[in-house]
């Protein structure tokens, strides 16, 4: 007994009774032998109560005879909104209709007054049970229910409707303030969801660290309906973020919709979101017929095959577009873009096959070819020439060693040699950049940063590595001439690169009217449509 005593500390009670005499004496039982007791003097109450702290109580004692609603009643609506929670009727009638009646509500066990102390106790200990099973079913955190309680529920209903809500970079959060704020985050987070998703039409689960679902209670809720809702609590997020004390956190979140009468809403969710980020939405609306994984799947392999021998049998060449000085017009170097002649002659763009490469592992296969071309091209041409490098590639041993072999073989060529650093990559250890820098800087190389204002841009960055040049990203420039954020970013990037002696590139200028307004803000060299599109090595 001493054993089931010791665990009832853990559990939290609510407890109803009219009467205040027998209120007052087993509240002051309860408060001995439990963590924390909510106390209501009717089932009103205590339904209202139990709405708003379903998730913190493990266990309920109520009367039977009491105002404004009595205990069975209240019983009822308990166990409409949770199946499970162990009830305990205490009443001074032990008629069979009673407590037919409470076992017809599913009430698990019943006490009668005046209360034994002993058995009361001994069974709120026997209740523990649902309470440690139903840990397999609640994140401890933000105690909404997990997800093994959302696969649980999804089987029990033929149609489900739901949200799948993802905190934009999160574990940026956690390693900006700590994972104790992270979590105060989180429960901030929660408590705005709960608000815009009320529990009387939804329910809400935890199903990862910065993962949460939104499960339609009704079977026949309108999809379009509900990702209107999902949209407007998008657009509250982001204005609004996260308030912590007195600490405003900017935060925003990608949703997935999905609507399945196969139990798989959850999985298809999960699709959703990352093509959603990277069609650069917000939201996102599961659609099998767009989603079908078999046609991706036997492009992703033809293209795997494709790659394989085409980097043995010429297919990947380097083409060059021309990046011009701001006030003469004339070209100044070229950089170096990637792409794959097909059967037919024709030019197929990267965005086409590099991510698959980079799945398949074969992107260092790409960058070595495109590194031994581009130098036996300057070696014939003489002219200057730019290349892309990842952070991959420096931190890759085999890819790094042919970087600094192939110069070696080529140093009189490597002095007409730039590489940019993507910048969309996020740069993890910058010793291991800045030794890479220093190193390709002893053969004559420049260095820059490309795709700068985009992805983890970071003006400290650019002093820390000692960079010879950024090129600003083509977001920022492809409206340039309409948009006046957009040319304060830039002329801010611009002013302060002047100042560091470091040039600036503006790439993707497609207008004289880009191109007027960009010079205009100190940019020093330009790349775009406006002045070429990409050539082959015959035609430079």
């Amino acid at each position: 007994m001493e054993a089931d005593i010791s665990r009832l500390k853990e559990i939290t009670v609510l407890y109803c009774e009219d009467e205040e005499y027998l209120r007052d004496i087993t509240k002051g039982i309860l408060e001995s032998f439990t963590k924390k007791q909510f106390i209501c003097k009717d089932g009103a109450e205590g339904l209202e109560v139990f709405k708003e702290n379903q998730h913190l109580i493990d266990l309920i004692i109520t009367d039977v005879n009491m105002p404004n609603m009595n205990g069975l009643e209240m019983a009822k609506e308990i166990k409409r909104i949770n199946p499970n929670m162990p009830i305990v009727v205490a009443t001074a009638f032990s008629n069979s209709e009673y407590l037919l009646e409470a076992i017809d509500l599913g009430v698990d066990k019943y006490v009668l007054k005046p209360i034994n102390v002993k058995k009361l106790l001994d069974i709120m200990s026997k209740s523990l049970l649902y309470h440690e099973l139903r840990d397999l079913y609640l994140d401890q955190l933000t105690k909404l229910q997990n997800r093994n309680a959302l696969i649980k529920d999804t089987k029990t209903i033929a149609k489900s409707t739901l949200a799948l809500i993802n905190i934009d970079k999160f574990s940026i959060l956690n390693d900006l303030y700590g994972e104790d704020y992270g979590d105060k985050i989180l429960l901030s987070f929660v408590a705005k969801t709960k608000e815009a998703f009320k529990s009387d039409l939804y329910n809400i689960y935890r199903v990862g660290s910065d993962n949460f679902v939104i499960l339609c209670q009704d079977q026949n809720t309108d999809a379009k309906k509900f990702k209107a809702i999902c949209k407007e609590f998008i657009k509250k997020t982001n204005s609004q973020g996260i308030q912590i004390g007195e600490e405003d956190i900017d935060i925003s979140i990608t949703i997935g919709i999905a609507q399945s009468n196969d139990q798989h809403a959850f999985e298809y969710a999960q699709r959703a979101i990352p093509k959603a980020r990277r069609k650069y939405l917000d939201i996102l609306e599961y659609d099998k017929e767009q989603f079908e994984q078999k046609k991706d799947i036997e492009e992703n392999i033809a293209w795997i095959k494709k790659l394989k021998s085409g980097l043995t049998d010429g297919r990947f060449q380097p083409y060059f577009q021309p990046i011009i000085d701001a006030k003469t017009k004339e070209i100044y170097k070229y950089e170096a873009l990637i792409r794959y002649i097909a059967d037919d002659g024709t030019e197929i763009a990267p965005y086409k096959f590099l991510t698959i490469a980079k799945k398949a592992r074969l992107f260092p296969i790409i960058i070595k070819v495109m590194l031994s071309s581009v130098l036996e091209i300057i070696k014939e041409k003489q002219i200057r020439v730019a290349v892309n490098l990842s952070f991959e590639d420096m931190v890759n041993n085999d890819t790094n060693q042919f970087i600094f072999d192939t110069l070696e073989a080529y140093k009189d060529e490597a002095k007409l040699l730039d590489f940019e650093i993507l910048e969309s990559e996020e740069i993890e250890n910058f010793e291991i950049v800045k030794n890479f820098i220093i190193k390709i800087r002893s053969y004559g190389c420049h260095i820059g940063v490309d795709d700068f204002g985009a992805g983890y841009s970071n003006f400290n960055m650019l002093e820390a590595l000692n960079v010879d040049f950024v090129k600003i990203d083509g977001s920022l420039i492809r409206e340039i001439d309409t948009l006046p954020k957009h040319a304060l970013i830039v002329e801010t990037i611009s002013d302060f690169c002047t100042k560091l002696g470091i040039k600036t590139v503006a790439e993707f200028v497609s207008s004289e009217e880009i191109y007027q307004k960009t010079k205009g803000l100190g940019i020093k060299y330009m790349q775009g449509w406006h002045f070429g599109k990409a050539i082959s090595r015959e035609h430079l």
